[in-house]
């Protein structure tokens, strides 16, 4: 999960075979925000694509206060959200830019997930450096 800027705010480790929806709630619930659940702590909106569209996580997100905005099923390529979906697709870009996350090597998950948070931390330190410069 990232902010507008591309700032990572939340990663989960799932298993490669689980679909993508599994791992949605997860991640939204494990932002570090302080206050995260507080009144203006949340976020307003969540993009997504396609496979995160189910009318029980969208139930659930509207309870949190956040507003999916999700690709329809259905509908060709072109949804109005790839102006949007950019900025994810490049912080995952530069999270893979680690060796060692390109191919999982590590058959535990917390060590996997420890790498993972290594690489946000040091995404955030790049953008955030560079946003203050």
């Amino acid at each position: 999960m990232v902010d507008a800027a591309g700032v990572p705010l939340s990663a989960t480790v799932s298993a490669a075979n689980a679909h993508d929806v599994t791992g949605l709630l997860p991640t939204v619930t494990a932002c570090p925000l302080p206050g995260y659940g507080a009144p203006g702590r949340t976020p307003r909106q969540l993009l997504g694509d396609r496979a995160y569209r189910s009318a029980g996580h969208e139930g659930v997100l509207r309870w949190l206060g956040i507003r999916p905005r999700f690709a329809r099923p259905g509908v060709g390529h072109g949804s109005g959200l790839g102006r949007q979906r950019y900025v994810v697709e490049q912080t995952l870009a530069a999270v893979h830019q680690n060796r060692r996350l390109k191919a999982r090597y590590e058959r535990r998950d917390d060590i996997h997930q420890a790498f993972l948070t290594l690489a946000c931390v040091k995404v955030c330190w790049y953008r955030l450096a560079g946003r203050f410069r």
